[in-house]
């Protein structure tokens, strides 16, 4: 079971979780975090890092976020590692209260 970055990171994409990632399982698209499913442990240190709480355990992952586990995937093989923590996307926070649904056409690719 892998950890999961769903809807909330798109348009924000902080990087406090890549931080406290023990082995570097995230990678990183234009506007949006994923994690590798093959190389995440289940350490759960990202989860209370992420501060749009976009981060769940693959088994708990919302009803309407389920997409997220097989994109997280997907995404994972084609996008690049990222191993420190850079800024966040300049209108981050005008983008972290978002409601849920609203930024899925928004993910870049």
């Amino acid at each position: 079971m892998a950890y999961v970055v769903t809807e909330s990171c798109i348009k924000c994409k902080y990087t406090d979780c890549v931080d406290v990632c023990p082995v570097d399982c995230f990678h990183e698209g234009p506007n949006f975090l994923v994690i590798d499913p093959e190389e995440c442990i289940d350490c759960t240190l990202c989860v209370a890092e992420c501060p749009v709480e976009a981060i769940y355990s693959e088994d708990d992952v919302p009803d309407e976020q389920q997409q997220f586990i097989e994109l997280n995937a997907e995404l994972a093989k084609s996008w690049e590692s990222i191993v420190e923590k850079k800024d966040a996307l300049a209108d981050a926070d005008d983008w972290a209260d978002a409601d849920a649904g609203s930024k899925f056409e928004l993910l870049e690719r």
